[in-house]
């Protein structure tokens, strides 16, 4: 018995059809601003692929906000609400960051204007101490490397409306969390949720951070083109960020590029491929929507679930 798909596919021209002529917000200069290291981001890119995007979610944010306040008349309450929470999962170097940034851009210039908050969850890793205690440095990025309680307590005080909420902020130059730095957000209309393991479903665990999203979208690649970007990555991080002294990378400064390209395939296939591969490709099928890239960055092909 042949099961179909819970996705509806849709090709490039496909989807881009669908933005149904929204205009569009952003500049040359916002997405000059927007574009992370190595990413081929476009204002082409955006008005075909992000436009009809920000259009569908839209539609569920203001369906979700009527559908709260029928639940407050039933419930005979008055200003009972909580962000609603995007979900983007999708492996190292895929471009998570910047898509987020970008869908935030977008977001907040909706005609409603709504307050719309970004957190990552690199913030909710263990410190490096800890992760040394316990031998797991190695397996950063893995489930087991991160503070999970509190990250779904952060969720659940989100979704319970809380006026602040804090969380840990992570520095990519030191490859840490910043002790006693924090990021408050109070009371977003949207949260985009941007990590890793965000789609994770631990075993025997009777709460997921799923639980609490309204939409989770999975940006996905070929594993070639993955680990082509993230070397690439590499070699302009080489170049720039780990010249500086506070630069956790510091010590990769000098490699010649052959031995800084076998050092960055060495990591992607002994840290970040198997991570990919155990944990993080696996939650796919339970996003909301795939996007899926080409090697050129551009999004390929749209799979929304029915």
């Amino acid at each position: 018995m042949t099961l179909s798909s819970p996705f509806q596919r849709f090709s490039r021209r496909e989807w881009a059809a669908l933005s149904a002529d929204t205009p569009l917000p952003l500049t040359d200069e916002d997405i000059a601003a927007l574009r992370g290291l190595c990413d081929q981001l476009s204002l082409t890119e955006v008005a075909k692929m992000y436009l009809p995007l920000s259009r569908m979610l839209k539609l569920r944010f203001e369906a979700g906000h009527e559908l709260v306040l029928a639940q407050n008349a039933f419930l005979g309450r008055e200003n009972d609400r909580s962000p609603f929470v995007i979900a983007i999962s999708g492996s190292v170097a895929v471009g998570k960051s910047t898509f987020a940034r970008t869908l935030q851009a977008l977001l907040t210039r909706w005609p409603s204007q709504p307050n719309v908050s970004l957190i990552t969850t690199d913030g909710f890793l263990y410190p490096n101490a800890v992760l040394e205690e316990r031998s797991l440095m190695r397996r950063k990025g893995f489930p087991e490397s991160y503070d999970l309680p509190r990250l779904l307590s952060f969720l659940h005080a989100v979704k319970a409306g809380e006026g602040e909420i804090a969380a840990p902020v992570y520095s990519h130059l030191s490859y840490d969390v910043i002790p006693d730095r924090q990021q408050v957000i109070r009371q977003p209309d949207i949260l985009i949720f941007e990590g890793l393991n965000v789609l994770q479903a631990p075993h025997g665990a009777s709460v997921i951070a799923s639980d609490y999203f309204d939409f989770s979208i999975f940006l996905d690649a070929d594993k070639e083109d993955l680990e082509k970007w993230y070397v690439e990555r590499f070699l302009a991080l080489q170049r720039t960020a780990f010249q500086n002294p506070s630069s956790y990378f510091y010590r990769y400064r000098t490699l010649e590029k052959a031995e800084a390209v076998e050092t960055a395939q060495r990591i992607w296939r002994e840290i970040n491929l198997p991570n990919l591969m155990e944990n993080i490709q696996p939650t796919r099928q339970r996003a909301d929507l795939i996007l899926q890239k080409g090697s050129d960055h551009q999004i390929e092909s749209v799979s929304l679930r029915r």
